[in-house]
């Protein structure tokens, strides 16, 4: 990895860190073996307790990327103070968990080149487990090249982008002023963001990253997931598809939960007018009273 091919542009990854001294290495180390030549790297550790920073700072010593550690400020401020020391024409935000493949770069890139109007370039993902091994084939999702725009995602007319392999025009990210802190789970939001001002978002087939699953992964905690997803959609109440989105959501989400969290599930359900329940709120209900 080096910055010695001015006529490539620098790509800028940015790692932040937090309570994954499992996983951290893998992900550092997949940024430097990427094809693609022109990338820096940021990683700032955020107010870990488990011992990252200490194995950050060995990498650091072996590999030379820029490194501060900090307390906790959460990962929304912590990544629009990376952007801004960043240099690159391109950002990607990778997971701390997460780990690239190779070719990553050497895909986006030149699409992005390519196709200025697209404001983020993602792409495929394998699932592996804790130990960095393959889900089962049936676990996976193979899913084709797609083009969204605003309506595509926040509708959910087809498959969004995978968070573990966003690179985002740095030019889209300014005009939508980064990463909003005051949410929580920042890819969507940003995304939508991105699309709203105008810009495309461009899925490749080819898987470019491992997805890890695992005990701590920010989708498990459903409520706080749930929450967020809403408050995103109420911040665009003035859509002529909000309520059909939301309440598409709402039914989704109640045949999730019915027999994970039964208090959850009455919350959720009591959202949805009679007039709105379908298949999948049957469905719920069937898995709501089986759990009895």
């Amino acid at each position: 990895m080096t910055e010695s091919n001015t006529e490539l542009p620098l790509v800028s990854v940015l790692i932040s860190s937090y309570n994954h001294a499992d996983f951290i290495e893998a992900s550092i180390r997949s940024v430097y073996a990427q094809s693609y030549p022109n990338i820096e790297l940021l990683v700032v550790d955020d107010g870990s307790r488990d011992g990252s920073v200490e194995l950050i700072q060995q990498l650091q010593a072996e590999l030379g990327f820029d490194f501060l550690a900090q307390p906790n400020k959460g990962l929304c401020t912590t990544l629009n103070e990376m952007i801004a020391r960043s240099r690159g024409r391109y950002i990607a935000s990778l997971g701390s968990d997460d780990v690239m493949l190779p070719e990553r770069f050497s895909l986006q890139v030149p699409f992005m080149e390519q196709h200025p109007e697209t404001g983020i370039c993602a792409g495929g993902i394998v699932l592996i487990d804790g130990e960095g091994k393959p889900l089962p084939e049936k676990k996976q999702r193979h899913r084709p090249a797609r083009r969204l725009d605003f309506d595509d995602l926040f509708m959910d007319r087809k498959p969004g982008p995978p968070a573990p392999t966003l690179l985002f025009r740095r030019e889209a990210l300014d005009k939508v002023g980064g990463f909003d802190p005051t949410i929580r789970i920042e890819d969507y939001y940003v995304e939508l963001r991105i699309a709203r001002a105008g810009y495309f978002i461009d899925i490749l087939e080819e898987p470019i990253a491992l997805y890890r699953v695992h005990g701590s992964n920010t989708y498990k905690n459903r409520r706080l997931m749930i929450e967020t997803e809403l408050a995103i959609y109420k911040r665009f109440s003035d859509h002529p598809g909000y309520e059909a989105t939301r309440l598409r959501y709402l039914n989704a989400m109640f045949t999730k939960v019915a027999n994970e969290d039964r208090e959850l599930a009455a919350e959720l359900l009591a959202q949805i007018p009679w007039r709105s329940r379908n298949l999948k709120t049957l469905k719920g209900l069937w898995r709501y009273w089986l759990k009895r």
